[in-house]
């Protein structure tokens, strides 16, 4: 409420002060976030629905998933989530989700789950997952910690395409290309892959990756990073297959470098041609120590 309060407020001094519907435009811009709660618990909802008002989101709530294209018409910034409220459909539409809507946040907040299914989702493209019961407060937090992690995304765009190697990155897109030919990666790869190539060809450390592309602390044990970059060169070799991209720096973290199979062979033949086989000098100097064998008599 105390938004929607300074909302008009602005908007009335705006009025009376001239400045033009350029400025009312942009405070309403700033104000028309838009947040998705499909969930089937009436009191969750409400606290949830009440603090987001509070915060100067604009809410859609359903209790059962609606169409991605539906979704999409929203323009939405941001989806909470109980998969449990969708039944069996749950995971099929968090995968829908993810690949259509790469700039939506997407929060699970559902009952249970096991590390298994908090991992699973997290590779399908969810952003954050919280455990029932949980306040809303908190959720609405994540949300925006969410929001502010992909707004940054979105401020990368503005860089350009990027080449490295024979692959072309191109942010605007959410996608990196081999001749024209998309790589097909998901959101997931593609962020890890951008944030390596803004890197400079410096080692990105793993902790540093984790919190950049999923949003928060790496948890102990987490191979999360490893599974997406084994999954990043399988694509790069299929695409770019005389290209060498990704290097692992062993308990540091990763490295983009584009280096082709000619030059690894070329260097490679230089270093073995510069370098000579190591003479003992004992057996180039007379052995004068001994006597020379006399011949055998016959």
């Amino acid at each position: 409420m105390r938004v929607n309060k300074l909302w008009t407020t602005c908007e009335n001094v705006v009025n009376k002060s001239g400045c033009g519907q350029f400025l009312i435009y942009a405070l309403r811009e700033v104000n028309s976030r838009q947040l998705c709660i499909i969930d089937k618990d009436a009191d969750f909802i409400r606290v949830l629905d009440k603090m987001a008002e509070a915060a100067g989101w604009r809410r859609r709530i359903f209790g059962t998933a609606p169409q991605v294209d539906q979704l999409a018409s929203m323009r939405l910034d941001a989806l909470v989530v109980d998969i449990d409220a969708l039944g069996s459909q749950g995971w099929e539409f968090l995968e829908l989700v993810s690949g259509f809507l790469p700039d939506l946040g997407v929060i699970v907040c559902t009952g249970g789950g096991s590390v298994k299914h908090r991992v699973r989702a997290l590779n399908l493209g969810v952003d954050d997952w919280m455990t029932k019961p949980c306040h809303p407060e908190e959720v609405l937090a994540r949300v925006e910690a969410v929001t502010r992690r992909l707004a940054r995304g979105r401020a990368n765009k503005d860089v350009g395409t990027l080449v490295v190697g024979e692959v072309e990155i191109k942010p605007d897109q959410y996608q990196a290309f081999v001749e024209g030919r998309s790589i097909e990666l998901t959101r997931r790869e593609f962020e890890l892959f951008h944030l390596l190539a803004t890197a400079g060809g410096q080692v990105v450390e793993r902790h540093e990756i984790y919190k950049s592309v999923w949003g928060f602390e790496m948890a102990h044990g987490d191979r999360s990073i490893d599974v997406y970059v084994r999954k990043l060169r399988k694509k790069l070799h299929r695409n770019s297959p005389g290209w060498n991209y990704i290097h692992t720096h062993f308990g540091i973290g990763y490295r983009l470098h584009a280096e082709s199979a000619s030059e690894l062979r070329k260097l490679q033949e230089t270093e073995d041609e510069s370098v000579s086989p190591e003479v003992d000098d004992q057996q180039l100097a007379p052995r004068l120590d001994k006597p020379p064998r006399k011949a055998a008599k016959p």
